[in-house]
């Protein structure tokens, strides 16, 4: 989607394309990665102002929607690394109820599922950055495994040696197998 781009005058046009078809995605993608809803939305904002930046100066055909995923991933991580970040940032991610399977359940059932979607995401948070990275990207934004190489800008054995790793974490720390 929004490869091709022939001159400044459909700019506007493919970044209101690029948004429409992108934006739930990123925002999924850096609220994710930061765990805060807050920061995600601040992250996702200048991940779009330096697209809208972007595509005012470059003049290559590219794939817009994988350059905007890097610069996502990394407006995450700038994020993260900066000084006031602290230990505060991991308040949780707000799960979308909505998401949940609509069968009736009782009370017990509601307790035992939100334990275990805690555990999941405590699970997730625990990881490495990396590991996190390319587990939100194969795993949560279904990309294949050269395109999460392409979006972290590492090779394609590094994205299933961190994938493999990350499983096998979340699969101890909830009670799995490894």
């Amino acid at each position: 989607m929004g490869t091709v781009r022939s001159g400044l005058a459909d700019a506007a046009s493919l970044y209101d394309e690029l948004d429409r078809g992108n934006r739930v995605r990123i925002t999924r993608l850096c609220g994710v990665l930061l765990a805060d809803p807050d920061e995600a939305a601040d992250a996702v904002q200048d991940a779009f102002r330096k697209l809208h930046a972007a595509l005012g100066t470059e003049t290559r055909a590219m794939d817009w929607a994988a350059w905007l995923t890097r610069v996502a991933v990394n407006t995450c991580r700038d994020r993260q690394r900066s000084g006031w970040w602290g230990g505060w940032r991991q308040r949780g991610v707000s799960i979308d109820e909505a998401s949940l399977p609509a069968a009736v359940r009782t009370p017990e059932d509601e307790v035992i599922g939100r334990e275990v979607l805690r555990r999941v995401w405590d699970a997730i948070w625990r990881l490495p950055p990396r590991q996190r990275e390319v587990f939100a990207l194969r795993q949560l934004e279904g990309f294949s495994v050269d395109e999460a190489a392409a979006a972290l800008g590492i090779g394609a054995g590094s994205v299933k040696q961190h994938l493999f790793r990350a499983v096998r974490s979340l699969r101890r720390a909830i009670g799995g197998d490894a």
